[in-house]
């Protein structure tokens, strides 16, 4: 049955909100992916807080262009679409797909939107090999650590030779004395 006038113009609202929503937006082509395959994607992008869809390409154009995305180049909306929305962490949606994809070659990603700019492939490629935020403060820590930790090696070595030297001239002593 065919979708009408007024359930195409509530699809379009709906996804515009969601849309406009998201931290970043991220278009993929799943041509070919079986349903399991996408059913598995779909469920560790629920356990970080992605939202996936499928919908009309000129719907998401359409919506794109309501929140001032203009310019999406039709590589990026080439041949069946589905968009990932990340509503909590900005790279959760492109991290997940881009590990999928690396798995089933079936899974393609094709661009993205993100912080106001259209990104291409090799953009969002870029972005979904960026450490994410949890790691970039481990990376942190260790680096504000690393420095302490090596000035308390080199004291702590010095002290330690110390306390031998006297250990020894000390052994020396009792040897000497017995």
């Amino acid at each position: 049955m065919p979708v009408t006038k007024k359930q195409k113009s509530q699809i379009l609202n709906a996804l515009t909100a969601e849309m406009q929503s998201a931290k970043s937006i991220i278009f993929a082509d799943f041509q070919g992916l079986s349903v399991k395959d996408l059913s598995q994607m779909r469920a560790k992008m629920r356990e970080k807080g992605v939202k996936y869809h499928v919908a009309k390409k000129t719907l998401i154009a359409i919506a794109a262009k309501e929140l001032g995305y203009d310019n999406i180049p039709d590589s990026i909306l080439n041949g069946p679409i589905g968009i990932a929305l990340s509503m909590d962490d900005e790279l959760s949606a492109a991290k997940i797909i881009y590990e999928t994809a690396k798995k089933n070659d079936k899974l393609k990603l094709r661009g993205a939107l993100f912080e106001g700019k259209v990104l291409d492939l090799i953009q969002t490629k870029q972005l979904a090999t960026l450490p994410s935020k949890e790691e970039l403060i481990v990376q942190l820590l260790w680096t504000l650590k690393s420095p302490i930790s090596g000035f308390h090696a080199v004291l702590h070595g010095t002290l330690a030779g110390f306390v031998r030297s006297l250990s020894a001239i000390a052994d020396k002593k009792q040897a000497a004395s017995a």
